[in-house]
C-alpha cells in the first residue's frame, strides 16, 4: 500500500471509529445525534487534512523539537476553537443548537480543551509515523552508502587504479618532480574523500567537484593528450549539496567504458545548470552506450545502479538520473538534484 492510500485509509478509518465510539459510549439511538457525530467526525477529517497540508507547506517535519512543539501547541489551540465553531454550524440545520448552552464559557472552553487534546493526539501520531519512516529510510541509506563505499574501494578505487596512478607518479618523479608532488596530493585527496564518504550523506558540490578534478588530473597523466576535459559550472551550483563520490563515479564510468576503449581517446565535459531550486549536472564523454538509457544488472557497472539507488533513497521522485547516447560517439549522463537542507 502506497503512502497516500495508507494515509486516507487511516484518516477515514480513524475518524469513523471516533464517531462510532461516541455512539456506543453514549448509547445513542437518536438519528439526529448519530448524524451530528458523523458530521463532527467529517469536520475533524477535513481540518486534520488541511492541517497536514499546512505542516508540509511550512516544512514543520524538518523542524527540531524546541521549535516544533510551540508551533504545534499554537496551531492546536487555534484549531480547537475553529472546530468548535464548525460544530455550531452543523448543529443549526439539525435543530440541536441551543445558544444558552453553546456560548456558555464552560461549554466553549470545555469542548475546546477536548478538541485541542484530540488534535494534539492526532499531531503526535502523525509526527511519530513520519519520524519512524525517516529513521527507516536513514537506515536504508546507511546500508546503501556502506555498500557504495565498499564498491568504490574495491572496484572504482581498486588496486589496479592505484597501481596505474603510482606508476604514472613514479615516472614523473625524475622527469617533473613538481608535477609528481601535485599528483601525489591528488591521489591522497581522492583516497581521503573515499574513506570519509561513509560519514556523510551529502557533501558540498565544491568538494565533490574538486574530487572529480583530482581524479581527472591523475588520469591525464596516464592518457596524456588522449584525455581532454572541460568544465562549465554555474556559480549557484556551489550552494548545493550532493551525494559524496557520485560525480567521481560517473566521470570514471565515462572514462572506463568510453574513452579508454578508443585509440584516439576523447573528452570529458561537465556542465551545470540551476533552476527552480534544482541542480542539473550534465557529464558528456566520448564513446557509445550499448544499453541506451537502461540500467541492466548484467550490462551496467555497479556505479550506475548504485547511483540510481542512492538518489532514490535520498530524494525519492524529486531527483532524476538518465544516461543515453546524445549523438554519435557522445554519451550524456544527466542528474537533476533538488536543494536539500
Amino acid at each position: 500500500m502506497n503512502k497516500t492510500k495508507l494515509y486516507w485509509t487511516l484518516q477515514f478509518g480513524g475518524w469513523l471509529t471516533f464517531a462510532l465510539g461516541q455512539i456506543i459510549v453514549f448509547q445513542t439511538t437518536s438519528r439526529t445525534q448519530i448524524i451530528f457525530w458523523l458530521l463532527e467526525a467529517a469536520v475533524f477529517l477535513v481540518f486534520t487534512h488541511l492541517f497536514r497540508n499546512f505542516i508540509i507547506r511550512r516544512r514543520w517535519l524538518d523542524l527540531k523539537m524546541n521549535k516544533l512543539i510551540p508551533q504545534i501547541m499554537l496551531a492546536v489551540f487555534i484549531l480547537s476553537f475553529v472546530v468548535y465553531g464548525a460544530r455550531l454550524l452543523i448543529s443549526i440545520p439539525l435543530r440541536i443548537y441551543d445558544p444558552t448552552v453553546a456560548w456558555s464559557p464552560e461549554t466553549v472552553f470545555g469542548l475546546a480543551a477536548v478538541y485541542g487534546l484530540i488534535f494534539f493526539m492526532w499531531s503526535v501520531l502523525y509526527f511519530i509515523y513520519h519520524y519512524f519512516e525517516r529513521y527507516n529510510l536513514s537506515l536504508q541509506h546507511e546500508a546503501a552508502t556502506n555498500e557504495i563505499v565498499l564498491n568504490n574501494l574495491k572496484s572504482q578505487l581498486n588496486p589496479h587504479f592505484i597501481f596505474n596512478a603510482l606508476n604514472s607518479i613514479r615516472a614523473l618523479v625524475d622527469e617533473n618532480p613538481k608535477k609528481s608532488k601535485n599528483a601525489i596530493t591528488q591521489l591522497s585527496n581522492i583516497l581521503r574523500n573515499s574513506l570519509a564518504s561513509n560519514r556523510a550523506r551529502l557533501t558540498k558540490f565544491e568538494d565533490e567537484l574538486q574530487t572529480v578534478k583530482d581524479y581527472l588530473g591523475l588520469e591525464s597523466i596516464r592518457y596524456e593528450e588522449r584525455l581532454k576535459t572541460e568544465f562549465d559550472i554555474h556559480t549557484d551550483s556551489y550552494n548545493f549539496l550532493v551525494p559524496p563520490l557520485m560525480l567521481q563515479t560517473l566521470v570514471e564510468n565515462g572514462i572506463k567504458h568510453g574513452i579508454s576503449k578508443l585509440k584516439e581517446g576523447g573528452a570529458i565535459d561537465m556542465k551545470t545548470f540551476v533552476y527552480d531550486n534544482r541542480l542539473k549536472i550534465q557529464i558528456r564523454n566520448t564513446g557509445e552506450l550499448e544499453t541506451n538509457g537502461v540500467l541492466k544488472k548484467e550490462k551496467e557497472g555497479l556505479g550506475l545502479r548504485n547511483t540510481a539507488q542512492r538518489l532514490s533513497l535520498l530524494y525519492g521522485e524529486e531527483a532524476t538520473f538518465k544516461i543515453f547516447n546524445e549523438s554519435e560517439n557522445v554519451v550524456l549522463t544527466e542528474l537533476v538534484i533538488p536543494k536539500h537542507n
